[in-house]
C-alpha cells in the first residue's frame, strides 16, 4: 500500500464530496438555508417553503404583492446568494 501525505479530515470529507459530485447537491441546500439571511426576518416572514434543484430556487409566498416585488429585485438576490456560498450555484429563482 502505498503511502500518502497525511491530510486532515475536512480535506478528505471535500474531496470525497468532489468526487462523487455531492459538492453541488450541498450547495444548493446550504443556499436554501441562506435565504432568511439574504432576504431578512420581513420578507422571511412570507416565505411558506422553498428548495432548490438543478440551480433553480423555487420560493413560495403567501403574499402575491411581495413575490412580485422580489421578483423585480431577484438579481441582486441571485447575485448575495451565490456571494455567500462563495461560487455561483444559483442561476434562476422562481417565485410561487
Amino acid at each position: 500500500m502505498k503511502r500518502t501525505e497525511a491530510k486532515n479530515i475536512g480535506e478528505i470529507i471535500n474531496d470525497l464530496l468532489k468526487k462523487e459530485n455531492l459538492d453541488v447537491a450541498l450547495d444548493e441546500h446550504r443556499a436554501s438555508a441562506l435565504w432568511p439571511q439574504i432576504v431578512g426576518d420581513g420578507i422571511n416572514r412570507y416565505t411558506i417553503r422553498r428548495y432548490v434543484k438543478d440551480g433553480v430556487m423555487t420560493v413560495y409566498m403567501s403574499s402575491a404583492a411581495l413575490a412580485n416585488e422580489l421578483m423585480l429585485n431577484r438579481a441582486t438576490l441571485i447575485q448575495r446568494i451565490n456571494e455567500a456560498l462563495g461560487r455561483e450555484i444559483i442561476h434562476e429563482i422562481i417565485f410561487k
